[in-house]
């Protein structure tokens, strides 16, 4: 590998794992960070409609930045602080992949063992891929399926682990097992369900705790979903995807706990950041050997080998619960994490001793990623750009180019109140879908109600469009507000087709009336 010229023994130490060589300097001041850091952050909450973010930012070993802006909840007085814990959502990856490390590191496991050597009833959909599929695999969405494929079965379900990791087998793939890219969460449940079977018996959530939690004093980092939101210094969760701005749920990802059920806030994160980039060592202690952090970091599956034409940036690939790509010279780590109402990322460039993390409490924006970008920019050399302004205007196109709001024109089609062409009684019954299971279509006055037992208090009400289509609002409007059709035989329904919002699964399911 070409290293760049900043500083060849800090890469050299980098590589030997013996830390980040720059360390030992005094860490220049950022004008970004002192002079700019403040307003910048304050004008793109107003651009982008954010009640509160924290950031923080290590620089050599030091904490350069480490704040909160804006409020935990809109109409109330109290600050998001340093303390402020968020949803991490899909940055709870990186904590799996280096437990799933570490116990490689140990030889209690093989990265490339077979699955089926730690779950012997483990199955994908062809019987190829699942003599082949090894727990690297399992981390490196590259399985076959379509990128959140399943998600809508197992998103705030009432499934468990086992439940979800049984029913990968009835996920059908569309695309090359180990060569296309398909972002998958069931692939990361199934991961941290090797841990278990590797260390007779101890858990996901009790394994991350005491191996990395409390060797790092990431005292107020939570595994669980529902211990995070009994705590009192929480950000709320808020959404303008359907409207003004609005108040959300809380997800409940503990059933799917290794790919994002975990909280924290900027404070622990940097004892996070400061370990990466000190090649696995917390305050003087090797908390990981370096041979096995390293293994968290090889790249797994090329996501892209293209240009990008908006960042300095070639190549994009994807490690264990990390991407990786080029920066303006630089080899960068991160990841974003997707919480509905809460959005953020964790970065590190371990070439520059450098670190950041972005908390937010609002889940329709970029901001999240342009604040990353622009401290990135103003700490590797890379000419200023206003990167919240292009997000935004980018977004803008975006936006005229789709054209009227999809959610409005739904709304548009029930305004014309045109009529039902079967009695609502005709698509009353019980649905199945083998991947997802039942559903029950009930008549609610001059609506439709559909009931789903797998994820306990969601509903969709379904009023009348045109043709078989109905608009179907969820009772969790994460879930969306989107058009449901059925099919008909004879003057009955044969089955219903629903679909969710993008960010929860992409591709629509069919039920069969039974």
């Amino acid at each position: 590998m070409r290293f760049p010229s900043f500083r060849i023994t800090a890469a050299a130490a980098l590589l030997l794992g013996a830390g980040t060589a720059a360390q030992a300097q005094t860490t220049a001041p950022n004008r970004f960070i002192t002079d700019s850091l403040d307003s910048y952050v304050r004008r793109g909450m107003r651009l982008w409609d954010i009640p509160g973010l924290a950031v923080v930012v290590v620089k050599d070993g030091q904490v350069v930045a480490q704040k909160g802006f804006g409020v935990r909840e809109v109409g109330k007085p109290a600050p998001v602080d340093a303390q402020t814990l968020f949803m991490i959502a899909s940055n709870t990856k990186l904590f799996t992949g280096t437990a799933l490390a570490k116990l490689d590191g140990e030889k209690k496991i093989s990265l490339d063992d077979r699955v089926t050597k730690y779950l012997p009833d483990f199955r994908l959909y062809d019987t190829l891929s699942t003599r082949l599929v090894t727990v690297r695999d399992l981390m490196s969405h590259h399985l076959g399926f379509k990128t959140f494929q399943g998600d809508f079965t197992f998103f705030k379900s009432n499934l468990e682990r086992a439940d979800i990791v049984r029913r990968m087998r009835l996920m059908q793939p569309t695309r090359e097992f180990r060569r296309d890219y398909g972002y998958c969460n069931a692939g990361f449940v199934t991961a941290g369900e090797i841990i278990p079977a590797a260390t007779g018996g101890t858990s996901w959530e009790i394994y991350v705790q005491q191996n990395l939690l409390q060797p790092l004093g990431m005292s107020r980092t939570f595994v669980s979903s529902l211990e995070f939101a009994k705590q009192p210094n929480i950000a709320a969760a808020y959404s303008n995807t359907f409207g003004p701005l609005a108040k959300v749920q809380f997800d409940n990802w503990d059933n799917m706990g290794p790919c994002a059920s975990m909280a924290s806030n900027v404070t622990d994160l940097a004892h996070w950041l400061r370990f990466q980039l000190d090649s696995g060592r917390y305050e003087g202690r090797q908390v990981l050997p370096w041979a096995a952090l390293r293994k968290t970091r090889d790249a797994n599956t090329i996501i892209t080998s293209r240009k990008s034409p908006v960042l300095p940036t070639h190549f994009v690939s994807y490690a264990l619960g990390t991407e990786t790509a080029d920066y303006n010279g630089r080899q960068i780590f991160w990841h974003t994490g997707g919480a509905s109402g809460q959005v953020s990322n964790v970065c590190f460039v371990p070439e520059a001793g450098l670190g950041l993390a972005v908390l937010t409490n609002n889940d329709n924006q970029s901001f999240f990623e342009a604040l990353r970008y622009q401290i990135l920019d103003s700490y590797l050399g890379v000419p200023y750009v206003d990167r919240s302004a292009q997000a935004l205007a980018r977004r803008r196109a975006g936006e005229l180019a789709a054209g009227p709001d999809p959610t409005l024109a739904l709304a548009a089609r029930v305004a014309k109140k045109n009529k039902v062409p079967l009695p609502l009684k005709a698509y009353v019954g019980e649905f199945e879908n083998p991947l997802f299971g039942r559903i029950q279509v009930t008549q609610k006055g001059q609506q439709l109600l559909v009931v789903i037992p797998n994820h306990p208090g969601l509903t969709a009400t379904l009023d009348y469009m045109d043709g078989q289509e109905f608009r179907a609002t969820y009772s969790d409007l994460v879930f969306g507000v989107l058009p449901a059709k059925f099919e008909v035989e004879n003057g009955q329904a044969k089955n219903l087709e629903l679909r969710v919002n993008d960010y929860v699964e992409q591709d629509p399911y069919v039920f069969v009336k039974r």
